[in-house]
């Protein structure tokens, strides 16, 4: 790597509007998001499957599955 050129990797503490707060490495020092892991449907179980005129059935007996 050349010197001189590159940003600063830092700790960067992730505040979600949530109130969960993690760690990572950024070229910032503080984040704030509006989602994550803790609070997006898909990883919390609440998901909703929006089916448009019986695709997901469709699917389910193209594939065979229950």
């Amino acid at each position: 790597m050349r010197k001189g050129i590159h940003p600063e990797y830092v700790t960067c503490k992730v505040t979600c509007a949530c109130g969960n707060s993690f760690e990572v490495k950024s070229t910032k020092p503080e984040l704030r998001i509006d989602i994550c892991n803790e609070c997006h449907p898909f990883f919390t179980g609440s998901e909703k499957i929006v089916d448009t005129a019986g695709r997901v059935e469709k699917f389910k007996r193209k594939y065979k599955l229950s």
